[in-house]
This record gives C-alpha cells, sequence and structure tokens, in this order.
C-alpha cells in the first residue's frame, strides 16, 4: 500500500486535499499520520474492520457486523472531500482509527452527521479527539455549523470525546439512542483544550528524547575519536543511569570491555532513544531498524542533509517522513546531541566530553558550533543547567517542541534559547507566551531575513519589517537580547533572585564615582532611582554595608537593590560579599552587585534562605552596566507577567460569513486575486463593523463642483495616489464650503500634481479636524497575519514610526500597540490639542485584527487615514488587495510541520 507521498497527483482522486494531511502527536506523545481516505482504501478499511473487538463494531454500527463487504467499503472509502469526508489515522504504518462527517441537507449544508471508529489497542491514546479536532476545522472551513452524532448510551469513550473538547453539546434520549448535537465554531474552551491536549501531548513526546529508560548509540567505531564513539563515551562518564548499548555493523568485538551488537534489531533488550553518529548515506537503513524494534526518538549526529544540497534536502525529508510513520520524533540531522543532568537520568548524549552542573536553567540551541559556545558560556559562569537541546537543522523536533517539555517542568525554572532560524512563529507566540507566564524566557535572535538562515533551516520568506518579530517577542513576554553574554547575564539574575515587581532601585556602593556611574545606567535603560546612591567609606566593614543594605531592603519604596563595590584588599572583598549574600538572602526583593576589581568572591555571595534554607546566590557581573542592563530586562519581564493580558478581543456586530461570501466570489471570478472595488471595501468592512466615508473620483473642476453640490459643503478635495505619501507637496484641499471654493482646489491640485502622475483626485465631506492615523495589515508568509499601527504622514512615510503586533490581539495587546509608536503622545493632547477618543480607536484596530485573523485571503488592508478627535473618529480612506491565501504556519487543529514546508 503506497502512503499519499509516494502517489503522484495523477494517481490521486479529483479534488483529493493534500493540506488536510498531517503528522500529529498522540497523547502517549507518539507520532501518528491523519489524512483523507481515498478510493484505494477498501482493503485497509476491511482489514481494520476485522481487527476490531465485537464491542467496537457494535457500538459503531449498532449491529454485529462481523465482515465489511465489498460494497461497504467501497461506498465508506469513495467520498467527494465536500458533502461526504472522510479521515483515517496510521500509525506505525496501519490503520488506527477513522472519522467521518456527513452533510444533512446537500452539499451545502449547515449540519453534519459525525461517526467515529477507533483501532482497540488505540483508544485512549487521543486518536478521536485529533480526528474531532480535524473534522471541526474542516467542516468549520467549509461551512458546517453543526455536528449531530447518534452514540449508543454505553459507548462512554465517545461520549467523552464530545463532550471533553470543549463543545456544548446537547442530548437527546430517542428510542435507546442518545442523540449529540453541538455547534463546531471554535470556541474559547474549544480553543483551550485543544492547546492543553497539543502541550501534554508534545510534552511527552520530548520525554523520550530528554528522560529516555534507554539509549543505544549507532556509530560506536574502533577509532577513538570517532563521533559515535565519543557520545558513548561521554554517556558512560557522565553516568547515565539507564540501560546504555553500543552499535556498529562493522565492529564485531569489544570496545572497552562493551559489548557491540551490529544492530539495533539485535539489541537484547528494548530501547527508547538512538544516537545516530553514521555516515548520512548509512543514516536510513538505521531509522528502519529503529522502527522495527519500537524505538521511540532519534537524535541524528550524523551531517550530510538539507545543508549539504537539495540530494541531502531529500533525504532529511525521507528521513522525518519514516520516522514519523513509525512514531519517532527526531532531533536533527546535524544535531550536537542532548543533555539531561538531573540524577536520575545523567545523560551526556552530545560531543562535549564534559557535562554541565546540575541547576535550573534549560538551554536550547539549534548548531553545534552554538552548542560548544552556550555550554562553554554556561560553565564559566557557574550556571547549572537541567537541560541542553540541540536539533541541528530542526527537521522535525523545534524550539516550539522543547517549551512545551519545559512548560509543567518544575525543575527548569528559566529558559534560553539560541535560534537561528525559526519556522513557525504564530506557534512559537503562543507556546512562549503561556511559558512565560510561568518562567522567564530568554531568546537570542539576530533577525528573521533569510540572510541569517544557517544551511539546512527551512524558513519561510518574510515579507514585513523585522519590527514585527521583535513585537511579537514583546508580545508574548519574551525577553530578547543581543548575544550569548547578555542572554547569561539576565539568566543568572532570574534564575538566582526574585523577579522584581518593579522599576524602583536602591544603590549602595563605597564609591562615588562608580555610584554615579550605575544610577546613570539605570535611568538610561528606564529604571528610576527610589533610594540612593549611598555612597559608603572606601574602606567601610561589613558591618556598615549591612546596615546601608537593611535600609535598602526595607525602603517600601524599593522594587531592587543594586550594589557596586570597590576593594582593594581581598580579605575585605570577602567579608563584604559574605555580608551582602546573608543580607539579600532575608529579603523578597532581588539584588545584584559588582565587586570592581576583587576577584575571588563568587563563593562568599550564596547564603541560605532562613526561612527556607534553600541557597540563595547574588550575581555578580564585571561592571555595572552588564547588571542594571538584565535588572532592566528583567524588571520589564516582570512588569509584563504581572498584568492581566486578557482574553482576544471580540468586537459585537461582526458578520464573518457574510466577509467570507464576498472574498470567495471574488478570487472565484478572479483566481490570482485583486484589489476590491471601493464598492467591495466598504461592504467587507461593514461586515466587521467599520464604517468607510465614501469618495467620489472627479475629472474636472465642473465635476469636482457636481459632487459636492450632491454631498454638501463643507468637503474635501484630495490625491489618493500612493505617490503623494512621500512628496514634499500639498495633495489635499479642506474646508471648502462653497462651489469657487472648490473649483479653485481642484484645478491647483490637478496642477501641481499631474507632473508627478499622482493627479488621482477625489472629492469627500469634511471631518472634523483631527490627528490622522494608519490602521494596517496584511499576511504574511512567515508569520501570518500582521497588524500595524502608525500616525499618517511624516511619522508613517519618514520616520518608520510603525508598530506590530501578530494576532489575535488581547484588550492589552490594542492598547500596548497604539501607545508603542513614538508619535503616540499626540493622540492624549500633547502639544494643547485635546486628547483623541481612545476607545473608538482601539475598537477600529480590535476589529481589523479579528478580520485579519479570520481570513488569510486578506493579502493587505490599509485604513488610511482614520481621522480621531476627541469625539470618535472616522475611516476616510480605504485600501483592500485579496489574494489565495499561503497555509499559515500555525492552522486551527494540531499538526507538525510538513516535511517539505
Amino acid at each position: 500500500m503506497n502512503s499519499t507521498d509516494d502517489m503522484s497527483a495523477e494517481e490521486l482522486p479529483p479534488g483529493y486535499p493534500r493540506d488536510w494531511e498531517a503528522d500529529v502527536v498522540l497523547r502517549d506523545g507518539s507520532v501518528a499520520q491523519v489524512r483523507p481516505i481515498r478510493p484505494d482504501d477498501v482493503d485497509l478499511l476491511k482489514e481494520f474492520h476485522e481487527r476490531q473487538s465485537d464491542e467496537s463494531i457494535y457500538l459503531r454500527f449498532f449491529a454485529p457486523l462481523k465482515h465489511l463487504s465489498d460494497r461497504e467499503a467501497t461506498r465508506f472509502a469513495n467520498v467527494d472531500y465536500i458533502e461526504r469526508v472522510a479521515l483515517i489515522v496510521e500509525a506505525g504504518g496501519r490503520m488506527v482509527g477513522v472519522a467521518r462527517y456527513d452533510r444533512l441537507s446537500g452539499p451545502d449544508g449547515p449540519k453534519a452527521e459525525v461517526a467515529f471508529n477507533i483501532a482497540d489497542d488505540f483508544q485512549g491514546r487521543g486518536v478521536g479527539s485529533v480526528l474531532l479536532e480535524h473534522l471541526a476545522a474542516i467542516g468549520a472551513e467549509a461551512g458546517v455549523q453543526e455536528f449531530t452524532a447518534d452514540v449508543l448510551p454505553q459507548n462512554h469513550k465517545m461520549m467523552g470525546v464530545f463532550t471533553d473538547a470543549g463543545f456544548a453539546v446537547q442530548r437527546r434520549f430517542d428510542d435507546g439512542v442518545m442523540a449529540l448535537s453541538f455547534r463546531i465554531e471554535p470556541t474559547e474552551q474549544s480553543k483551550a483544550v485543544r492547546v492543553a491536549r497539543e502541550q501534554r501531548a508534545e510534552a511527552r513526546s520530548m520525554r523520550s528524547l530528554l528522560a529516555p529508560s534507554s539509549i543505544a548509540v549507532v556509530g560506536v567505531g574502533a577509532r577513538p575519536t570517532g563521533l559515535g564513539r565519543g557520545v558513548f563515551e561521554h554517556l558512560q562518564a557522565g553516568g547515565f543511569t539507564g540501560a546504555l548499548y553500543a552499535v556498529n555493523r562493522n565492529v564485531h568485538h569489544e570496545i572497552r570491555d562493551v559489548t557491540v551488537h551490529p544492530s539495533v534489531r539485535d539489541l537484547p533488550g528494548p530501547v527508547e532513544l538512538v544516537v545516530i553518529a553514521v555516515p548520512a548515506a548509512e543514516v536510513m537503513q538505521v531509522v528502519h531498524d529503529c522502527a522495527e524494534h519500537d524505538v521511540k526518538a532519534l537524535v541524528v549526529i550524523s551531517a550530510g542533509f538539507a545543508e549539504a544540497g537539495p540530494e541531502g534536502a531529500q533525504l532529511q525529508d525521507e528521513l522525518v517522513r519514516t520516522a514519523r510513520r513509525h512514531g519517532m520524533r527526531v532531533a536533527g540531522p546535524n544535531s550536537f546531541g542532548l543533555i539531561n543532568t538531573r540524577d536520575d537520568v545523567r545523560m551526556n548524549a552530545t560531543l562535549a566530553p564534559e557535562m554541565p552542573g546540575n541547576g535550573s536553567f534549560g538551554l536550547f540551541a539549534q548548531s553545534g558550533a552554538l552548542g560548544i559556545a552556550v555550554l562553554d558560556f554556561a560553565e564559566r559562569r557557574g550556571l547549572g543547567l537541567t537541560d541542553f537541546v540541540s536539533t541541528g537543522n530542526r527537521a522535525d523536533v523545534s524550539g516550539n517542541d522543547v517549551m512545551q517539555g519545559w512548560m509543567d517542568d518544575p525543575s527548569t525554572e528559566a529558559v534560553g534559547l539560541y535560534l537561528e532560524s525559526m519556522g513557525n512563529p504564530r506557534k512559537f507566540s503562543r507556546i512562549a507566551r503561556r511559558l512565560s507566564l510561568q518562567k522567564p524566557v530568554i531568546v537570542v535572535k539576530s533577525g528573521v531575513s533569510s540572510y541569517g538562515v544557517p544551511p539546512g533551516h527551512r524558513v519561510r520568506p518574510t515579507h514585513t519589517s523585522p519590527e514585527a518579530f521583535k513585537s511579537m517577542l514583546r508580545q508574548a513576554g519574551v525577553i530578547r537580547v543581543e548575544n550569548l553574554h547578555q542572554m547569561f547575564d539576565v539568566a543568572q539574575l532570574v534564575v538566582n533572585q526574585p523577579i522584581p515587581s518593579g522599576p524602583r532601585v536602591a544603590i549602595v556602593g563605597n564609591s562615588d564615582a562608580l555610584g554615579a556611574l550605575t544610577a546613570d545606567n539605570a535611568i538610561s535603560w528606564g529604571l528610576q532611582i527610589a533610594h540612593g546612591p549611598v555612597n559608603l567609606p572606601a574602606e567601610c566593614t561589613p558591618e556598615q554595608l549591612e546596615t546601608a543594605l537593611e535600609a535598602a531592603f526595607a525602603d517600601p519604596d524599593v522594587d531592587s537593590v543594586v550594589t557596586a563595590l570597590m576593594q582593594p584588599i581581598i580579605i575585605q572583598g570577602i567579608g563584604l560579599a559574605t555580608a551582602l549574600a546573608k543580607v539579600s538572602a532575608r529579603h523578597e526583593k532581588p539584588c545584584l552587585t559588582t565587586f570592581l576589581g576583587i576577584s575571588g568572591v563568587s563563593d562568599a555571595l550564596s547564603a541560605p534562605d532562613p526561612r527556607t534554607q534553600v541557597e540563595r546566590f547574588v550575581p555578580s557581573y564585571a561592571v555595572p552596566e552588564d547588571g542594571v542592563r538584565a535588572l532592566a530586562a528583567a524588571t520589564r519581564y516582570g512588569e509584563w507577567r504581572a498584568t492581566d493580558r486578557g482574553a482576544p478581543v471580540l468586537p459585537d456586530g461582526i458578520d464573518r460569513a457574510a466577509a467570507e461570501q464576498l472574498v470567495d466570489r471574488v478570487l472565484e471570478a478572479s483566481p490570482d486575486g485583486r484589489p476590491l472595488t471601493p464598492s467591495e471595501v466598504q461592504q467587507l468592512l461593514a461586515a466587521y463593523g467599520i464604517e468607510v466615508w465614501p469618495h467620489t473620483s472627479v475629472r474636472s473642476a465642473d465635476e469636482a463642483v457636481q459632487v459636492a453640490d450632491r454631498l454638501g459643503y463643507p468637503v474635501v478635495v484630495k490625491s489618493v495616489s500612493p505617490l503623494v505619501r512621500t512628496q514634499p507637496v500639498t495633495a489635499v484641499r479642506v474646508d471648502l464650503t462653497n462651489a469657487e471654493a472648490v473649483r479653485d482646489a481642484y484645478r491647483t491640485l490637478d496642477e501641481r500634481l499631474a507632473p508627478l502622475h499622482a493627479n488621482r483626485l477625489v472629492v469627500q465631506r469634511m471631518a472634523v479636524p483631527g490627528i490622522p492615523c494608519v490602521v494596517a495589515t496584511g499576511e504574511d508568509p512567515l508569520f501570518g497575519p500582521v497588524v500595524r499601527f502608525s500616525l499618517a504622514g511624516a511619522p508613517t512615510e519618514v520616520m518608520g514610526d510603525v508598530a506590530y503586533r501578530i494576532p489575535p490581539l488581547t484588550a492589552v495587546d490594542v492598547s500596548d500597540l497604539i501607545n508603542s509608536v513614538r508619535a503616540a503622545p499626540l493622540l492624549h493632547g500633547r502639544g494643547g490639542g485635546l486628547a483623541v477618543d481612545r476607545t473608538a480607536l482601539e475598537d477600529v484596530v480590535a476589529r481589523i485584527s479579528v478580520l485579519a485573523e479570520h481570513l488569510p485571503d486578506i493579502a493587505s488592508l490599509e485604513l488610511n487615514p482614520v481621522n480621531t478627535h476627541a469625539g470618535g473618529l472616522e475611516v476616510l480612506g480605504a485600501a483592500v488587495t485579496v489574494a489565495p491565501p499561503v497555509l499559515r504556519t500555525d492552522s486551527g487543529r494540531r499538526s507538525l510541520p510538513k516535511t517539505d514546508a
């Protein structure tokens, strides 16, 4: 039986929806495949039915149907993917579940009847939940509004699949059957259920990588410098607590008293994780051997895949597809390896000979070179780790998966990620936001352009500004830093000290110059000096320092304490460090220090908390600037976490169906897309509760007067050409109160703008004078919808003062978006004017964000200008272009990235 990947387009049935194909992670962490059913699945359906128990058959068909006839199997396998839809799930090369819906009133019917059948040995592993989730998303996209199902009362598992999904299920008992019905439009509860299930499943899949009970290393040769030999010896030296096996098909003797097995298939016991360190050409045979031995996860150290060129990319795709078909996750290829420092695991499956110390900081890096640098930084800083993960080309496992695993790991208190590329920013933002609410997430990422993408990393192109990526991180509460040095500066603070509750800082030291420098740095980073700088004598004693520190910590106006000390005598320096550590451990406010010119005091900066007896360490920085910058980053994070982010906005009066029908009509007539007409723009925006003031194009002064007479005075004559935005010419005449003024305005503008070919003039009613703004959105291949806000004119066109956010937005996100432009004070009355109606402006931004999230066909949309004033606002101009959408990287159904994405 060929998989869909092996079939050409000509072999697939008409209308076969490849976009419905997905690799998914099940509840137990294994991988399965969801795909639409095909006519050639008849034998597969019959074989599946034969394996089912009598009870499962009865619960599905309400009768003891022993065998599925050819006629019945053929009818089930042949669907039109519109009126009749069916999905199957395959795992380990066999079918383990099937689900279908049949519309009740023809191809456009709003109701559909659903039915499920799950293999007996896969019940309880989340197959039914995945199928329901995918069927509901497919149905909703096709206009289905409600699912119905007839279930026998004793079929508690299937009723649980429906009710546990977060839908509002209605029940009615009729003639011995429980009739269920529920609307399938996603609700906040159903979305939360989907996200929670995804997190649990992906976290479980990470356990086989990060906490395996047994490991085999393939490629353990006689050469001491070989990669496989090195990884195996590092696992031995690190004290791996599980079963450890060596494999090499070319070695048939012992290496250092270790038996080397010829193949994974020949291992004497089960293996959860296999580390592959053989030439790329030999990797696939090892993967097939692992599939036969029921291995759960792979780490591929081997290079020579997508980073090596097109042939390597094809081999990489084959590797991932084969692994997923057999339920395995893959870290790599071209991975540096994995580390788990916990005492119950002790795994150093990397190329690094020394395992870092145990701690509470989780680290993720993609490439091997950066893996070496990251581990070196951690060791030199004395920062203990829980895990270190390198995913190389991240063909399967990515930083998103690892964050899911860290989310409910109590031993990991903070997370650091060095990202060379990002394949799914939407999912990253969603996961990082949830993780940041629990623990700090620190990210090093230089940019998102294709120029910085390492070979072998597949990244969709992006057309948006790098500022959009920065905004996405801020929106998710992520602490973004510029380099590894800054990452560990922040990590030292957030791992060892409480998160700051505010920006107010106390400064204590024994040098006037050092105190002033520290204060200047604090102010430059947006912190407030609330206490000090307190300047003690240069030869201050530990007792004097302790007294000053107690006063600083006790000050109710202080959120954090910074000390900056100079001491020429090492013995005195150790005494000061000891006093600082003892005082800091007694208080729940963060503290950091700089001992300028003094070394050897690190051990003295640790003291037990007298309440819990847990050691508290005061991080020390080489210069005050480093410490203050880290404190500012931690403070911003603390403020973000303390702010209630709220729920995604959903304004009243939205008719999504009407907007979708309009867009569908346009794309049906213009498959490549096109700009909408002014009338279509008005209809689209009206469906989302936004009124656009009409304007009328005119081609002569007389025509302009006729339009003005019809609209009523006063009016405006203006150019709608995009060229005038950056030209130093007046392109608008306002407050025209009579025909002669309109005639003169038209002639003057036409004369000035004709040489620029920008004399596209319109007449419009005169609005109340206000502050013009721009609210826009566009569908980006990498990020999906990106909402933009700015003040119209020079702030946007000349200064580039534009703010970005990634939907869905909460009310807090909407407010932050508007406030984050540098020109925002003008909206609040700066310069003597009245503050604009923020409620009205936020409502428009919210509506555009929801429209962008709902309609991926909107290639670009711009409201310009949005005239804001104290009494409300008017949308005076709007332009929309629709185009066939690119499938978003984070759709409404659980799915691993496609191997060809």
